[in-house]
């Protein structure tokens, strides 16, 4: 079992539109899909940062998590998940358009157990 970590820089501006879209169109096509873990938007609370600075874009203000099988079942389902023309049609309506996206990270991750 691994998790995809999805990170978005999303433009803060638009940041309340996108969490009506969010709710409203993404998670519901992506939930009868994947498994969703759960999905996060910035609340507005000022960032914790210990270490190095952050860079120009600042923290991400999307985070969403998928749970898959394996790399491989990631790699030969989300590409056709985004693909079809139902994903097309809600992707369309992200407030500010694909632009607004100013990041994405996509990371993996296991499990740690005790």
């Amino acid at each position: 079992m691994i998790y995809e970590i999805r990170n978005y820089h999303f433009d803060p501006d638009g940041l309340e539109e996108y969490k009506i879209w969010a709710r409203e169109r993404a998670i519901p096509y992506l939930s009868t899909h994947v498994t969703v873990v759960g999905f996060w938007a910035d609340c507005g609370i000022e960032t914790e940062l210990r270490g190095e600075p952050l860079d120009a874009l600042g923290p991400a203000t999307v985070t969403w998590i998928i749970r898959w099988d394996s790399h491989e079942q990631r790699q030969s389902q989300l590409p056709g998940i985004l693909a079809t023309d139902e994903w097309k049609g809600i992707f369309a309506h992200v407030p500010g358009g694909a632009s607004s996206y100013r990041r994405i990270e996509c990371r993996f991750f296991e499990a740690v157990e005790a």
